[in-house]
Protein backbone atom coordinates (compact mmCIF):
# COMPACT_ATOMS: atom_id res chain seq x y z
CA UNK A 1 0.00 0.00 0.00
CA UNK A 2 1.29 3.30 -1.00
CA UNK A 3 2.35 5.77 1.76
CA UNK A 4 0.29 9.24 2.06
CA UNK A 5 2.38 11.94 0.24
CA UNK A 6 1.95 15.95 1.09
CA UNK A 7 3.83 18.57 -0.26
CA UNK A 8 4.53 21.36 1.97
CA UNK A 9 5.79 25.02 0.26
CA UNK A 10 8.29 25.65 3.48
CA UNK A 11 11.67 23.78 3.23
CA UNK A 12 12.21 20.56 5.10
CA UNK A 13 15.45 19.27 6.66
CA UNK A 14 16.19 15.42 7.87
CA UNK A 15 15.41 15.03 11.19
CA UNK A 16 12.98 17.84 12.26
CA UNK A 17 10.06 18.46 13.81
CA UNK A 18 7.28 20.43 11.88
CA UNK A 19 3.41 21.71 12.02
CA UNK A 20 2.21 20.44 8.68
CA UNK A 21 0.74 23.14 6.51
CA UNK A 22 -3.08 23.88 7.46
CA UNK A 23 -4.62 22.05 3.98
CA UNK A 24 -2.11 19.54 4.92
CA UNK A 25 -2.81 18.31 8.27
CA UNK A 26 -6.99 18.78 7.50
CA UNK A 27 -6.57 16.45 4.87
CA UNK A 28 -4.84 14.07 6.93
CA UNK A 29 -6.54 14.12 9.52
CA UNK A 30 -10.32 14.68 8.33
CA UNK A 31 -10.34 13.14 5.01
CA UNK A 32 -7.66 10.19 5.57
CA UNK A 33 -8.04 9.84 9.47
CA UNK A 34 -4.80 9.45 10.20
CA UNK A 35 -3.72 8.25 13.85
CA UNK A 36 -1.20 9.78 15.37
CA UNK A 37 1.97 7.25 14.40
CA UNK A 38 1.04 7.15 11.20
CA UNK A 39 3.93 7.43 8.51
CA UNK A 40 3.94 9.47 5.29
CA UNK A 41 5.81 10.74 3.00
CA UNK A 42 6.86 14.71 2.50
CA UNK A 43 7.70 16.99 -0.11
CA UNK A 44 8.56 20.22 -0.52
CA UNK A 45 9.45 20.53 -4.36
CA UNK A 46 12.93 20.95 -4.53
CA UNK A 47 13.93 17.39 -5.58
CA UNK A 48 13.54 14.32 -3.02
CA UNK A 49 11.27 13.37 -0.29
CA UNK A 50 11.45 12.43 3.70
CA UNK A 51 9.94 9.72 5.25
CA UNK A 52 7.74 11.22 7.86
CA UNK A 53 4.99 10.76 10.89
CA UNK A 54 2.40 12.42 12.85
CA UNK A 55 4.11 12.80 15.79
CA UNK A 56 0.82 14.29 17.74
CA UNK A 57 -2.31 15.96 17.11
CA UNK A 58 -3.76 19.09 19.07
CA UNK A 59 -7.33 20.25 18.13
CA UNK A 60 -6.79 21.27 14.22
CA UNK A 61 -2.94 21.30 14.81
CA UNK A 62 -1.04 17.82 13.49
CA UNK A 63 2.83 17.78 14.17
CA UNK A 64 5.47 15.10 12.23
CA UNK A 65 8.75 13.75 12.79
CA UNK A 66 11.04 13.98 9.31
CA UNK A 67 13.07 11.01 8.94
CA UNK A 68 16.44 10.64 6.46
CA UNK A 69 16.07 12.29 3.20
CA UNK A 70 15.75 10.18 0.31
CA UNK A 71 17.15 11.25 -3.35
CA UNK A 72 13.88 10.16 -5.09
CA UNK A 73 13.27 11.91 -8.23
CA UNK A 74 10.39 10.48 -10.70
CA UNK A 75 11.06 13.03 -13.42
CA UNK A 76 11.73 12.51 -17.01
CA UNK A 77 14.76 13.13 -19.47
CA UNK A 78 12.25 14.93 -21.32
CA UNK A 79 11.46 18.57 -20.55
CA UNK A 80 8.45 19.47 -22.39
CA UNK A 81 6.68 23.02 -21.49
CA UNK A 82 3.14 22.81 -22.38
CA UNK A 83 1.80 26.26 -23.62
CA UNK A 84 -2.09 26.01 -23.18
CA UNK A 85 -4.87 28.43 -23.95
CA UNK A 86 -7.56 29.59 -21.53
CA UNK A 87 -9.94 27.11 -21.91
CA UNK A 88 -13.43 27.32 -20.06
CA UNK A 89 -15.35 25.57 -17.33
CA UNK A 90 -12.84 22.99 -15.02
CA UNK A 91 -11.08 22.08 -18.74
CA UNK A 92 -8.02 24.09 -17.51
CA UNK A 93 -7.42 21.84 -14.42
CA UNK A 94 -7.76 18.60 -15.44
CA UNK A 95 -5.93 19.57 -18.23
CA UNK A 96 -3.11 20.37 -15.74
CA UNK A 97 -3.53 17.89 -13.43
CA UNK A 98 -3.01 15.19 -16.26
CA UNK A 99 -0.39 16.89 -17.66
CA UNK A 100 1.22 16.57 -14.75
CA UNK A 101 1.04 12.85 -14.32
CA UNK A 102 2.64 12.64 -17.73
CA UNK A 103 5.61 14.48 -16.85
CA UNK A 104 5.12 18.21 -17.55
CA UNK A 105 8.00 20.10 -16.84
CA UNK A 106 6.43 23.77 -16.98
CA UNK A 107 3.08 25.01 -17.92
CA UNK A 108 2.05 28.30 -19.41
CA UNK A 109 -1.42 29.47 -19.59
CA UNK A 110 -1.93 31.88 -22.18
CA UNK A 111 -5.02 33.91 -23.52
CA UNK A 112 -5.38 33.50 -27.19
CA UNK A 113 -7.82 34.89 -29.22
CA UNK A 114 -10.42 32.08 -29.53
CA UNK A 115 -10.01 31.57 -25.50
CA UNK A 116 -13.90 31.55 -24.08
CA UNK A 117 -12.32 32.19 -20.35
CA UNK A 118 -11.07 35.66 -19.88
CA UNK A 119 -8.91 37.05 -16.83
CA UNK A 120 -6.94 39.83 -15.85
CA UNK A 121 -5.32 41.49 -12.45
CA UNK A 122 -6.07 39.90 -9.10
CA UNK A 123 -8.68 37.29 -10.95
CA UNK A 124 -5.54 35.91 -13.31
CA UNK A 125 -3.36 35.76 -9.97
CA UNK A 126 -5.92 33.87 -8.14
CA UNK A 127 -6.05 31.32 -10.82
CA UNK A 128 -2.64 31.17 -11.66
CA UNK A 129 -2.18 30.12 -8.04
CA UNK A 130 -4.82 28.08 -7.52
CA UNK A 131 -3.41 26.09 -10.63
CA UNK A 132 -0.59 25.78 -9.13
CA UNK A 133 -2.13 24.00 -6.07
CA UNK A 134 -3.30 21.80 -9.01
CA UNK A 135 -0.69 20.83 -10.16
CA UNK A 136 1.18 20.16 -6.43
CA UNK A 137 -1.76 18.04 -5.85
CA UNK A 138 -0.92 16.34 -8.77
CA UNK A 139 2.91 15.45 -7.61
CA UNK A 140 1.28 14.22 -4.28
CA UNK A 141 -0.90 11.47 -6.06
CA UNK A 142 1.51 10.36 -9.05
CA UNK A 143 4.81 10.30 -6.66
CA UNK A 144 6.78 13.03 -8.12
CA UNK A 145 9.02 15.79 -5.94
CA UNK A 146 9.41 18.19 -8.38
CA UNK A 147 6.63 20.38 -8.56
CA UNK A 148 6.13 21.87 -12.28
CA UNK A 149 5.52 26.04 -12.19
CA UNK A 150 2.44 27.02 -13.84
CA UNK A 151 4.21 30.38 -15.38
CA UNK A 152 1.76 33.65 -15.29
CA UNK A 153 -0.73 34.19 -17.65
CA UNK A 154 -0.04 36.22 -20.36
CA UNK A 155 -1.10 37.10 -23.86
CA UNK A 156 -0.12 34.15 -26.53
CA UNK A 157 0.99 37.03 -29.02
CA UNK A 158 3.36 38.43 -25.78
CA UNK A 159 4.89 34.89 -25.10
CA UNK A 160 5.25 34.30 -29.04
CA UNK A 161 7.85 37.64 -29.32
CA UNK A 162 10.09 35.75 -26.83
CA UNK A 163 13.32 34.21 -28.41
CA UNK A 164 13.21 30.31 -28.52
CA UNK A 165 16.24 29.70 -26.79
CA UNK A 166 17.02 26.56 -28.99
CA UNK A 167 13.81 24.32 -28.04
CA UNK A 168 11.81 22.18 -30.44
CA UNK A 169 8.73 23.73 -30.88
CA UNK A 170 6.00 22.11 -31.68
CA UNK A 171 2.27 22.71 -32.15
CA UNK A 172 -0.81 20.00 -33.02
CA UNK A 173 -2.29 20.94 -36.31
CA UNK A 174 -4.97 18.10 -37.80
CA UNK A 175 -3.85 19.03 -41.42
CA UNK A 176 -0.31 19.26 -40.69
CA UNK A 177 2.51 17.14 -42.72
CA UNK A 178 4.72 16.18 -40.31
CA UNK A 179 3.96 13.41 -37.63
CA UNK A 180 6.16 13.27 -34.07
CA UNK A 181 7.52 10.16 -36.03
CA UNK A 182 9.20 11.90 -38.90
CA UNK A 183 10.86 14.77 -36.15
CA UNK A 184 14.17 14.49 -34.76
CA UNK A 185 14.47 13.76 -31.07
CA UNK A 186 15.12 16.80 -28.82
CA UNK A 187 15.04 16.64 -25.35
CA UNK A 188 13.39 19.88 -24.61
CA UNK A 189 10.32 20.73 -26.16
CA UNK A 190 7.78 23.69 -25.79
CA UNK A 191 4.14 22.23 -26.68
CA UNK A 192 1.59 24.72 -28.24
CA UNK A 193 -2.07 23.95 -27.83
CA UNK A 194 -4.85 26.53 -28.64
CA UNK A 195 -8.03 26.39 -27.14
CA UNK A 196 -12.06 25.80 -28.17
CA UNK A 197 -11.90 26.58 -31.48
CA UNK A 198 -8.27 25.79 -31.69
CA UNK A 199 -5.71 28.23 -33.07
CA UNK A 200 -6.60 31.85 -34.74
CA UNK A 201 -5.39 31.28 -38.52
CA UNK A 202 -3.07 35.05 -37.40
CA UNK A 203 -1.90 33.40 -34.44
CA UNK A 204 -0.60 29.76 -36.68
CA UNK A 205 1.08 32.43 -38.78
CA UNK A 206 2.63 34.31 -35.52
CA UNK A 207 3.71 31.15 -34.06
CA UNK A 208 5.12 29.39 -37.67
CA UNK A 209 7.28 32.90 -37.71
CA UNK A 210 8.55 32.15 -33.84
CA UNK A 211 9.71 29.00 -34.87
CA UNK A 212 7.20 26.54 -34.37
CA UNK A 213 6.27 23.13 -36.56
CA UNK A 214 3.12 21.77 -37.39
CA UNK A 215 2.56 17.84 -36.85
CA UNK A 216 -0.12 15.67 -36.76
CA UNK A 217 -1.49 13.60 -34.56
CA UNK A 218 -3.74 11.13 -36.90
CA UNK A 219 -7.07 12.16 -38.86
CA UNK A 220 -9.06 13.12 -36.16
CA UNK A 221 -9.70 16.43 -34.82
CA UNK A 222 -9.09 16.52 -30.76
CA UNK A 223 -10.59 18.89 -28.47
CA UNK A 224 -8.39 20.84 -26.86
CA UNK A 225 -8.14 18.94 -23.47
CA UNK A 226 -7.47 15.89 -25.04
CA UNK A 227 -4.72 17.23 -27.87
CA UNK A 228 -2.70 18.24 -25.37
CA UNK A 229 -2.08 15.23 -23.11
CA UNK A 230 -2.13 13.03 -26.19
CA UNK A 231 0.84 14.75 -27.17
CA UNK A 232 2.18 14.61 -24.16
CA UNK A 233 1.58 11.01 -23.98
CA UNK A 234 3.28 10.32 -27.55
CA UNK A 235 6.44 12.19 -26.85
CA UNK A 236 6.83 10.27 -23.55
CA UNK A 237 6.78 7.31 -25.70
CA UNK A 238 8.73 8.34 -28.79
CA UNK A 239 11.55 10.18 -27.02
CA UNK A 240 10.85 10.26 -22.99
CA UNK A 241 10.35 7.89 -19.99
CA UNK A 242 7.67 5.75 -21.00
CA UNK A 243 10.01 3.78 -23.51
CA UNK A 244 10.91 1.82 -20.23
CA UNK A 245 14.61 2.58 -20.62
Amino acid sequence: MNLPRFYCREALSPGAHIELPEPVARHAVRVLRLPPGAPMVLFDGRGGEYPAHIERIEKDKVFAELAAWREVERESPLAVTLVQALQAGDKMDFTIQKAVELGVRDIVPVESRRSVLKLAGDRAAKRVAHWQGVAASACEQCGRNQVPLVAPLERLDQWLARPADGVLRLMLAPDAEETLAGIVPASQVQLLIGAEGGLDPQEVIAARQSGFRAVRLGPRVLRTETAGLAALAALQVLWGDFRGE
